[in-house]
């Protein structure tokens, strides 16, 4: 049975109530914006562990922290740009420095957003929090892949940052699909060139993949569903066995998956490699579609890539 377009932040909060009822050791932290990150169904499920401060991010992070460092295996969540830009330095060194068992749960990333406009849409996320040590970054592409994703981190040790959508997305994955943190799935098969793609993205690779099919183009599509740690073995393997990359991510273009592949690849085999991201701008208000297609950020976009970088591999 297909399941509709569902935002992945759906499958976030609904995962963790059902963890939550199971675990005495799980509790959650939110700052006020619990109903927007689906953190609320924790909530209602297993209110004696739930805790709110307001709208506090630092605070939250902090009692997250005290929380962890007594055992406890602690979910925060609030929109992307809040956690991440408000709340930095308590990450940093309150749960990376300490290698605390904390989960960052950040819904309300890119443009996807929407009309909530620049101040809302985050798309440097991932840029600021691989940099830090012993911390995890996860962006699964649709609602069941979320589930997958939100057990995964609560059932391992240490940090998490986990980035979900506020805009329904394709449902790409099954039951069935196999979910490792570190190892990023090949939805579609191809020699020609390697699309690695996260998120909202990786719907739009496979669609550019479909076009790119009709004009005698066989392209691969990677879900790379884990930022960090990266998946080094399956990138190379596209570079190798493709000749030409291509990354697609609803994020700057500098600092995040793109700038990940491009470490990996200089320092193992280097190809011709295009970005697709936000081209050093901040968003604007309107809606999904209308923001992804001025961002550059749909299938077409990535098709258009696609051909650039074989061009490149053909010199």
């Amino acid at each position: 049975m297909s399941i509709k377009p569902t935002p992945t932040r759906d499958g976030f909060g609904e995962e963790l109530a059902a963890i939550g009822k199971l675990n005495p050791k799980v509790v959650v932290v939110s700052a006020d914006l619990e109903d927007a990150t689906r953190a609320e169904y924790f909530k209602k499920a297993c209110p004696e562990r739930f805790f709110t401060v307001g709208i506090a991010e630092q605070d939250m992070v902090g009692m997250a922290a005290g929380l962890a460092s007594e055992g406890f295996t602690v979910v925060t969540n609030s929109f992307a740009v809040f956690l991440t830009n408000r709340a930095y330095d308590q990450i940093r060194l309150d749960v990376c420095y300490n290698n605390l068992n904390v989960k960052l749960a950040a819904t309300h990333a890119g443009v996807t957003v929407g009309e909530d406009g620049a101040s809302a849409q985050c798309l440097e996320d991932f840029a600021i929090m691989r940099v830090l040590p012993n911390i995890k970054v996860i962006c699964p592409a649709d609602y069941i892949e979320a589930k997958k994703a939100t057990a995964a981190m609560l059932a391992e040790q240490g940090p998490f940052y986990a980035r979900f959508s506020r805009a329904p997305l394709p449902v790409l994955t099954d039951e069935a699909s196999v979910f490792v943190i570190g190892k990023a799935n090949v939805m579609r098969a191809g020699t020609d060139a390697s699309v690695i793609a996260c998120g909202a993205m990786v719907s739009e690779a496979l669609a550019a993949a479909e076009e790119l099919a009709k004009e005698g183009l066989n392209v691969r599509v990677v879900n790379m569903h884990t930022i960090k740690p990266l998946d080094i073995e399956t990138i190379v393997a596209c570079a190798k066995e493709t000749g030409a990359i291509v990354t697609a991510e609803e994020h700057q273009a500098a600092g995040g998956l793109g700038s990940a592949v491009a470490e990996t690849l200089g320092q193992t085999l280097p190809v011709p490699l295009e970005i697709v991201g936000v081209r050093d701008s901040f968003g604007q208000s309107g809606t999904p579609e209308q923001l992804l297609q001025f961002y550059k950020l749909k299938a077409v976009d990535i098709a258009a890539a696609v051909k650039k970088v074989i061009g490149r591999k053909k010199r």
